[in-house]
């Protein structure tokens, strides 16, 4: 059913997907969506850990094919897409092995671990014509399109002011499915920073999508458990300035629960997320709830989007576009280089 809706032109084959790399956390959760129901077959697996493997097989079926390298299962299965769940510095690698063959990608966020390398997969994805897709969650959640369709009515004026707090305990296991995914997430090279990119990446796409794009980026960094995380910071306080807005971005693996929250005030209101609900506010009249209607069908998944937009022939659009994912990554790495001299960075207006 979910096939057809999504992709009648391509009803007589089934589009195909593989994945490669099981070394996310968010893996499990997806393959198991993936087992369960998906607008794209499962057909392979690419991973070199056993223990990684076995887990994944107690919930495969008996056809999904499994390699310890991912370019033979490229050129053996010939997927209609891959899903990465692999170290962040990884990313533009798995590009360049799949844009040749016409392979589509989609990546867990972010895009990649630099604005370089994030600049590299964008390229090579044009030179060959693939799509690429990175799976934020919020451009599956339909509480940010209320909050932006709320905002574009113009009713609470501009927004100018943005401030989002993300995070959580920073409790990683070291064993079982999650051992090597925390291994490469304390890692600065192979994930590109600490809480900074794993929560960082997310608050910057809500400023993208809220206020647009920033002039400046100041950040500052805490290490409050460097027995912990003693390569990366645990924390982190960005300030995004705009010329009419500014954006107070908190991202931290050192949160008790319930502390996350998300709020963009305007010259007429505000509207205010916080466990799961949301609310708007005009002027000094008492908050009320704002509602979120369903996405559509297509919008469901990263999966049941990239089939859309593959059925229709059209580019991968909106939050996890490239353009969107790219601009993270580069606001990111200034938010680095703010850490390091102790100053705002400047950012170029945005490139073609």
């Amino acid at each position: 059913m979910i096939l057809t809706l999504l992709a009648l032109p391509l009803a007589a084959q089934q589009p195909t997907i593989a994945l490669i790399g099981l070394r996310h956390s968010h893996t499990w959760g997806h393959l198991e969506s993936i087992v369960k129901s998906s607008p794209a077959k499962l057909v392979a697996i690419s991973e070199t850990d056993p223990e990684l493997i076995a887990e994944a097989r107690k919930l495969t079926a008996p056809d999904v094919r499994y390699f310890d390298d991912y370019v033979k299962l490229l050129d053996q299965v010939k997927p209609t897409m891959v899903w990465a769940f692999v170290e962040n510095n990884r990313h533009h690698e798995v590009v360049l092995a799949c844009a040749p063959r016409k392979i589509h990608v989609i990546f867990e966020k972010p895009l990649a671990a630099t604005f370089q390398q994030a600049e590299l997969i964008r390229t090579t994805a044009r030179k060959h014509g693939i799509q690429v897709l990175t799976n934020f969650s919020p451009a599956f959640t339909p509480a940010y399109y209320a909050i932006k369709a709320k905002l574009d009515t113009g009713a609470l004026g501009a927004p100018w002011r943005l401030r989002v707090t993300t995070g959580h305990g920073g409790v990683f296991p070291k064993s079982g499915r999650s051992r090597i995914f925390h291994e490469w997430l304390i890692d600065p090279v192979k994930n590109g920073a600490g809480a900074l990119m794993d929560f960082g990446c997310y608050n910057v796409l809500y400023s993208l999508y809220f206020l647009g794009r920033p002039t400046s980026v100041y950040a500052y960094a805490l290490h409050l458990r460097p027995a912990d995380f003693p390569l990366v910071e645990d924390g982190v306080t960005m300030v995004l300035t705009y010329p009419k807005a500014v954006a107070i971005l908190e991202q931290s693996w050192d949160l008790p629960p319930n502390s996350s929250g998300f709020e963009i005030v305007t010259y007429q209101g505000a509207i205010r997320m916080q466990d799961g609900k949301l609310e708007s506010r005009s002027g000094r009249e008492p908050a009320v709830p704002l509602a979120a209607p369903p996405l559509p069908l297509e919008r469901s998944s990263p999966i049941a989007y990239m089939v859309h937009c593959l059925a229709a022939n059209r580019p991968v659009e909106g939050l996890v576009s490239l353009d969107y994912t790219v601009a993270v990554n580069e606001i990111i790495d200034a938010a680095k280089r703010s850490i390091r001299s102790g100053k705002p960075v400047s950012l170029p207006p945005a490139r073609p």
